[in-house]
């Protein structure tokens, strides 16, 4: 064996470019919400221009960059940029509809009914007992549901406040009082068979799921039919899903299940200035 006094060579680091696949419209969507809230708060001064904050926010939800990261790349702190990202955040949530505020505006542009369908969005398993209320036995993973309302051609309109992972569908539905507030609007809502059961006025439902066939009884070839036009007519719900999911924070979301709500509901906000663009 050989020992040498020879030392390392020091490493330095390299920044690299990387494409950001957004609009340049959700880019100066975000620098004027955070040039009006510095305007308000009576902010002077920042060490880089609001677009140039933007962009780096925007490169940690939609590639899910690293802090440290973003901060070396950008000569700031890593605090710096958690709390630009944090600020930026609350303000898009604040954009959020809120639930009867959405059903009013789709009633007013002539719709009839609203799709309805829960998510869970996969984090990271922290330890102690607290935490299994966020077990999802059906999806068999640690997460925090998330009740999304679209229209009928698949656009978000609303998302609810983050839940446990094994929190129901129809469980979420009842606390957020969504039949209330589709009667008040006028409108209905096609739903899985996760929400069956909730409506129980049978001669004109709020909310309308397909038959559910057991042991003892089977599907007539008549419910078989129903079920299949209820099922194209969701569809397009899941496809309101990608482009939420689409984001690279979602993954698997580190943050605070606290803040969990507002940073669905801003990525909500960026989602439909990205779809209807």
């Amino acid at each position: 064996m050989t020992k040498t006094k020879k030392h390392a060579e020091d490493t330095c680091s390299f920044v690299y470019q990387c494409r950001l696949p957004l609009s340049t419209r959700t880019v100066n969507h975000l620098a004027d919400l955070l040039r009006r809230h510095l305007k308000v708060i009576r902010s002077r001064w920042r060490i880089l221009p609001p677009g140039k904050i933007a962009v780096i926010v925007l490169a940690v939800l939609g590639h899910g960059q690293r802090l440290a990261d973003m901060a070396d790349g950008n000569n700031v702190s890593e605090s710096t940029v958690r709390r630009w990202r944090d600020e930026l955040i609350a303000l898009l949530a604040a954009q959020a509809p809120r639930l009867d505020r959405a059903l009013k505006k789709v009633a007013r542009q002539g719709g009839e009914v609203v799709l309805t369908d829960g998510t869970l969005i996969a984090t990271q398993r922290r330890t102690g007992k607290a935490d299994r209320r966020n077990y999802s036995g059906k999806h068999h993973r640690h997460g925090l549901h998330f009740l999304i309302l679209t229209d009928e051609r698949g656009r978000l309109i609303w998302i609810s406040a983050a839940r446990p992972g094994r929190t129901h569908d129809d469980t979420a539905t009842r606390h957020d009082h969504l039949l209330a507030h589709l009667r008040a609007a006028g409108l209905g809502a096609l739903a899985d068979l996760g929400f069956r059961g909730l409506d129980n006025d049978v001669l004109d439902p709020v909310i309308v799921t397909g038959f559910h066939a057991t042991r003892a009884h089977k599907l007539t070839p008549g419910q078989k039919t129903a079920n299949r036009v209820l099922a194209n007519g969701r569809a397009p719900v899941e496809y309101g899903f990608a482009p939420l999911k689409n984001w690279r924070i979602l993954t698997k979301l580190r943050t605070d299940p606290a803040r969990a709500t507002c940073v669905l509901r801003a990525l909500l906000v960026l989602t439909n200035l990205e779809v209807n663009r």
